[in-house]
């Protein structure tokens, strides 16, 4: 049995030292608190880009003073007070003042969010390169402070709480006690009438925007010295201190604030546990990823107090003429043209050759990955933003079963064990379907980020689970084009997998579900049923998907499932519309297409601007066919018809003239 190792009696000087440790990170985390909740409380908009708004501010930090060799406080003067505020105004202006004015619903808003945070990581990897870079400065870098007791603290340190103290009795001195925080608190109410009663709501909201991007910048570049620059973990990282905000029910600065301090010296603490046996990679997990679990919990017991409304998710789906067209094959011209196109795209690579022909590969995987948040987003009206985690247990769970790792199950081959690592995966939906019971919107996203994001802390980046896998493909399937054939047809089965669940009763009730959850309940509509269906459904897919890609490249890449690379996916099906299966194909080609074939970053730059364009793409392109207007074709002029046809033009014309007088008007309580 594991035992872990008390820490001794006498360790009062190490749990102090440890607490001042922790709050390097704590301070980071309550100032992450203090920009989300002003930032929402000026905007009611939570800022979910802020990780990549941090990201970019530590990178433009370290190039000045790296790369173009400026003097440190002047680069951080420059970040801070000129480069952050201007692009928290940019956004705003760009971005979320066209939806406020619009009215959109907090799906759209969040989208919109999403696409920021895709847009910023893409141009940050354009300028900068994928790969992590070190040697981010510290502008209070130098020797320690020495306090009684012989412990040390850093000059950041203290500077950090001297801003967390600064920023937030100012903030709510301000909000409390002055006419702007008076005009603010009515913006925040009701914008509308704020601005009848001649409140300037777009410079507050303006405001807002600029305070809570230099916050994350302000994070940013507190983070920066002890992390390598990562254009993927840095974001992430910002991200998971939402717990901050979250439990502050993005109302309270205090809370914000004793939770981000709390939890930095709680991870911190938690490295004197030191147990033996196996329980020490989990332990050490819990240690280094305690605002992933903080984040989860948060948004699960506060959940209700951040949730949208209930047709949040209604613009995201396109709306069509004829009903089913967002299933495989939709109706009309421009189902048949997608359809096509998705046809030629899936067989050109049969003509590929070697590292086309491999990297090809991941396009049917791909879309079936894609597939699940179709699945779960368009039809059955529910964000999830954690697939990429089910996509990763498919991968690992056929490496496990294919290599004997699972006790009392021998070594399986390929496609047994890809069949049961699907079966395995679909009941785990459920992790993120039963949440879906209470809470839609970003109540929802929040969670099912957090469970993606657990997934890929605690399992796909642990050594215990994925050293030693064996993920090889049959001895008929070893070649590139036979794997490839395989693909496509269980792509195929996928397809009609998803039209059968779109199609008939299943699927009007969960259009009905998406469209008006409160009114497919009235109608007898097992509304809780149905959402499970949906995340089951998706997890299914989503391993397939994963599955796939594993053998593909006949090796486990955590990377490859990573939780920002989820956000990715989801945006980039919401773009080409929710409940498109067909644009799932085409986005799964396009995002290969772009990432094999051009510079690292361009995906992800054309995949968020077209995610901040939402507001003006309601549907997503998949719906321009709707909203682009009939042509109608023009009479023919009267010298190119027959005398018989000129007859029958004047009988048309003066029939609807005399049915125009004689018509009732309104005015006579005739029909409108």
């Amino acid at each position: 049995m594991d035992v872990l190792l008390a820490a001794p009696a006498d360790s009062l000087g190490l749990t102090v030292d440890l607490a001042l440790a922790g709050l390097t990170v704590g301070c980071a985390a309550a100032l992450s608190g203090i920009g989300l909740v002003v930032c929402h409380r000026a905007t009611g908009v939570l800022n979910i880009a802020q990780g990549a708004q941090a990201m970019a501010v530590a990178y433009l930090l370290r190039d000045l003073v790296v790369v173009r060799h400026w003097p440190v406080w002047p680069a951080v003067a420059c970040c801070l007070l000129l480069v952050a505020p201007a692009l928290g105004v940019l956004l705003d202006v760009l971005v979320h003042r066209p939806l406020q004015r619009r009215g959109a619903g907090p799906a759209e808003t969040m989208v919109a969010g999403l696409g920021v945070f895709v847009l910023l990581i893409g141009l940050v990897v354009l300028l900068w390169g994928p790969a992590p870079l070190a040697g981010a400065p510290s502008p209070l870098g130098g020797t320690p402070i020495r306090l009684p007791g012989g412990h040390t603290l850093r000059p950041d340190t203290v500077a950090q709480l001297a801003a967390i103290l600064v920023l937030g009795l100012g903030v709510t001195a301000v909000t409390r006690w002055t006419g702007f925080g008076l005009r603010l608190r009515a913006v925040v109410d009701d914008r509308r009438l704020a601005a009848l009663a001649g409140v300037d709501a777009d410079r507050l909201s303006a405001a807002g925007w600029a305070f809570g991007t230099f916050t994350a910048g302000l994070v940013g570049v507190a983070l920066a010295p002890y992390l390598l620059l990562d254009p993927y973990g840095l974001p992430l990282l910002v991200m998971e201190t939402m717990a901050v905000a979250v439990a502050a029910r993005l109302r309270s600065i205090p809370v914000a604030v004793a939770t981000g301090l709390g939890l930095g010296v709680a991870q911190a603490e938690l490295t004197r546990l030191r147990p033996s046996g196996q329980l020490l990679p989990l332990v050490q997990a819990v240690q280094s990823n305690l605002f992933v679990i903080a984040l989860l919990v948060t948004a699960l017991l506060a959940g209700p107090h951040i949730t949208g409304g209930s047709h949040d998710l209604a613009p995201l789906a396109a709306r069509r003429a004829r009903p089913g067209g967002g299933g495989p094959g939709g109706g009309g011209r421009g189902g048949r043209v997608a359809g096509a196109v998705c046809l030629v795209l899936l067989l050109l690579p049969l003509g590929f050759r070697g590292n086309d022909l491999r990297s090809a590969l991941l396009v049917p995987a791909l879309a079936l990955v894609l597939l699940s948040v179709v699945v779960v987003t368009g039809y059955g009206g529910q964000i999830s933003l954690g697939q990429a985690g089910y996509a990763g247990l498919g991968a690992l769970g056929t490496g496990l079963l294919m290599s004997g790792r699972i006790p009392g199950v021998p070594p399986l081959p390929a496609l047994p064990a890809l069949l049961l690592a699907v079966l395995a995966t679909a009941p785990l939906g459920l992790l993120t379907g039963w949440p879906a019971i209470r809470r839609r919107g970003l109540a929802l996203a929040l969670v099912t980020f957090a469970v993606g994001t657990a997934m890929s802390r605690f399992v796909f980046q642990q050594p215990y689970a994925t050293t030693g896998l064996t993920l090889d493909r049959p001895a008929l399937l070893s070649g590139d084009r036979a794997f490839y054939l395989a693909e496509l047809l269980l792509l195929g089965l996928g397809l009609l997998t998803v039209r059968a669940l779109h199609r008939g009763r299943t699927g009007r009730a969960l259009t009905a579900v998406r469209d008006h959850e409160a009114g497919a309940t009235a109608a007898g509509v097992d509304v809780p049923g149905l959402k499970l269906l949906a995340f089951v459904a998706g997890a299914a897919l989503a391993a397939l998907g994963g599955g796939l890609m594993g053998l593909a490249g006949r090796a486990f890449d955590p990377a490859a499932f990573d939780p920002v690379r989820g956000l990715l996916w989801f945006a980039a099906v919401v773009v080409a519309g929710a409940d498109s299966a067909l644009g799932a194909v085409l986005v799964a080609a396009l995002l290969t297409g772009l990432d094999a074939g051009t510079t690292a970053g361009v995906s992800a730059v054309a995949v968020g601007a077209l995610a901040v364009a939402i507001g003006r793409l309601p549907g997503g392109l998949a719906a321009l066919p709707a909203r682009r207007p009939r042509a109608t074709a023009p009479p023919l002029p009267a010298s190119r018809l027959s005398p018989a046809g000129r007859r029958v033009r004047a009988l048309v014309a003066a029939r609807l003239a005399d049915e125009r007088r004689h018509r009732p008007s309104r005015a006579d309580g005739g029909p409108p």
